[in-house]
Parts: structure tokens; C-alpha cells; sequence
């Protein structure tokens, strides 16, 4: 089960998030449900079509368990499999 304390280590596909901060001033606020994941590539579905944005560059916040939780994109930048400890 995804909590606050262990969201980093899961699976984002599914999630809703929405962009808080970020260098591109024209992704602040884009929101929307993620639907696919690389090392460094989020793609969103919004109710404009999809986006697709790097990780690294911006702050995503998602709401777990009622609490929005906000991440750094650089602490997420990895292969999801890597990151969900698949790795061996």
C-alpha cells in the first residue's frame, strides 16, 4: 500500500499529481493523471491531451491517504524498476 512515508519506493502510473514548482514556468500547474513512467519522463494525462515532462526539473505534489505530499524530481529520477528495488 502507497503511504507518505513510502511513496518514493512505488509505482507513480496511476497517480494523480500536479506540478508545483518547476524551470519551465509553463508546467507549473499542469495536473493530471500519471500514465507512464521512465528514468527521467513523466507523462500525464490532463484534460488537454497528454504531456510529457522530466522528472528532475520540476516539484510534483500527490495526495495520499488526505495528506498532499510534495516530491523533488531529482529524488524520484530513477527506472521505476530500480527504484522499486527490482533491481538485483
Amino acid at each position: 500500500m502507497i503511504t507518505s512515508e513510502n511513496i518514493r519506493s512505488h509505482e507513480f502510473i496511476g497517480l494523480e499529481t500536479k506540478i508545483v514548482r518547476s524551470t519551465n514556468p509553463q508546467v507549473i500547474g499542469l495536473n493530471g493523471r500519471v500514465i507512464n513512467e521512465t528514468k527521467s519522463m513523466f507523462t500525464i494525462n490532463t484534460e488537454n491531451g497528454t504531456r510529457s515532462v522530466p522528472k528532475n526539473t520540476s516539484d510534483w505534489k500527490f495526495s495520499i491517504q488526505n495528506k498532499n505530499i510534495v516530491i523533488h524530481g531529482n529524488e524520484i529520477s530513477k527506472r521505476p524498476f530500480d527504484r522499486i528495488g527490482g533491481k538485483i
